[in-house]
């Protein structure tokens, strides 16, 4: 756990607390019409069962459009990496895909291909997916190609190779980019030595993997009883359901079970602030981080909406005040980052050297006012209707279904969570959003990490009598 530095707290009250001057808000054409009624969202219903070996298969029948999409969630990402191998789920999901004892990686593709889709895999902290879209005519092709990859993948020692080299380049690539170096600072500044602080592997973990380390991993992580089938689209339960148990029935887990780490991370907060030099940056990249819900607490939808309010959406406090009144940045934004057993709420702005201090004040600003005040009831309704619409929309894309079902799962929630939460959403009121104000965002409660040229950033940040760290 990281140890505290002191803070000057005069400095920051000092600066943090001057009001902004906002510019008065233009007032709405008079004779603009009221909003509708907030509908309610209409979500999937889910048919859900298990097959003997102890595959969860969940069920979205739609007829119409003819195509059927699919996700296979494997429980356990970088919290089912060895200590020695950060992200080496990653290596994992490149090369997963690219062959079987039955299949080579080209054969694998051009019979997705043919099928209407391509086949891709993920990694990411708590899970591996492997997802695919095909024609509905060829439901019952993607279902054996599906099984055969997680039971036969080989992982060849040519597809091997290529993968490695992919992803240090691809690496290498992001080491210019300073939103992943911000991302990387920010989750290792707060997640310290736990799973959850690892984004992308490192050049040396992925150098040193074998494919047979690879075989290893893969049979000890992709088991029946540890994996979720999604599928969605136009098909009946009664003709897939056999189909699903002749393809996946005979999948049997070998060896011993990897273990997944399940311990909830070290809450510590950085009272410094956590840097990364850029030379030559015309721009400091923010990366603000504090704990926050899980999709398990109680106060979930109410942070969602609350974070809507202060700088999820295009109309919310932070994009008014930083980029509406003062051009300080083009495009700052705020989200809630939920893991199985943590979450992060996070702000991110990219701004002009010259404002970096005062874009920082605003900041702690919007933060505190969020903590420290009511919103009005109109913020509320607003953000509300935002999430509702994003999440009605995202639901008209099968994969973004599939992709949602396989969250909830890996996070140990019901199918019909997607619904509850929904409705959640649309109970909120002012006082849930004040509630979760004053336990998330306090500006104090903040680790902040800087990405640019070290010179401005301790220049433009030394009002606020903080001390620096270089990030690690």
């Amino acid at each position: 756990m990281r140890v505290a530095n002191r803070v000057n707290v005069a400095a920051i009250a000092l600066v943090a607390w001057l009001p902004p001057m906002a510019a008065e808000k233009p007032g709405l054409p008079k004779d603009l019409p009221a909003y509708g009624e907030m509908k309610a969202v209409k979500t999937p219903d889910v048919k859900e069962f298990k097959l003997d070996n102890g595959l969860t298969v969940w069920l979205v029948p739609q007829a119409g459009f003819p195509k059927v999409a699919f996700t296979l969630a494997v429980r356990g990402g970088y919290t089912a990496d060895p200590k020695d191998r950060p992200g080496l789920a990653d290596l994992i999901a490149a090369t997963v895909t690219q062959g079987t004892t039955n299949r080579s990686a080209k054969q694998l593709a051009e019979e997705v291909a043919s099928a209407g889709g391509d086949l891709s895999a993920d990694a990411s902290a708590d899970s591996i997916v492997i997802e695919t879209s095909v024609l509905s005519a060829k439901t019952d092709d993607a279902l054996r190609i599906l099984a055969d990859v997680m039971a036969h993948a080989n992982f060849a020692d040519s597809e091997v190779e290529i993968a490695k080299n992919n992803l240090i380049s691809g690496l290498e690539a992001s080491e210019a980019d300073p939103s992943f170096l911000g991302r990387r600072a920010l989750y290792r500044a707060m997640y310290g030595d736990h799973p959850y602080a690892v984004i992308a592997p490192t050049k040396d973990s992925v150098s040193k993997t074998t494919a047979a380390d690879l075989k290893r991993e893969y049979g000890r992580r992709f088991r029946p009883d540890r994996t979720l089938l999604v599928i969605v689209g136009d098909f009946t339960e009664q003709g897939i359901t056999p189909v699903i148990k002749s393809n996946f029935g005979a999948w049997k887990a070998t060896g011993e079970a990897g273990t997944i780490n399940e311990q909830k991370p070290k809450q510590s907060v950085s009272r410094a602030i956590v840097y990364v030099p850029r030379a030559n940056s015309v721009q400091t990249a923010f990366y603000i981080g504090e704990y926050g819900p899980t999709r398990n607490d109680a106060d979930y939808a109410a942070s969602r909406v609350a974070t809507a309010i202060y700088g999820g959406m295009f109309g919310s406090r932070l994009v008014s005040n930083i980029r509406e009144d003062k051009g300080y940045t083009y495009s700052p934004n705020a989200r809630l980052s939920p893991n199985r057993t943590a979450g992060l709420l996070i702000t991110g702005a990219d701004v002009r050297n010259p404002v970096t201090g005062a874009s920082y004040n605003e900041i702690q600003y919007e933060l505190n006012r969020m903590a420290t005040t009511a919103p009005e009831a109109s913020e509320v309704e607003s953000a509300k209707r935002y999430i509702l619409g994003s999440t009605a929309i995202a639901l008209q894309s099968r994969q973004s279904v599939t992709r949602t079902l396989a969250r909830l799962w890996t996070d140990s929630l019901p199918a019909d969570e997607l619904g509850n939460q929904t409705r959640k959403v649309a109970n909120v009121k002012p006082e849930d959003v004040e509630g979760v104000g004053r336990k998330y965002f306090p500006a104090w409660r903040a680790t902040v990490v800087a990405v640019g040229e070290e010179k401005v950033i301790k220049d433009e940040l030394a009002p606020f009598g903080l001390e620096f760290q270089k990030a690690q």
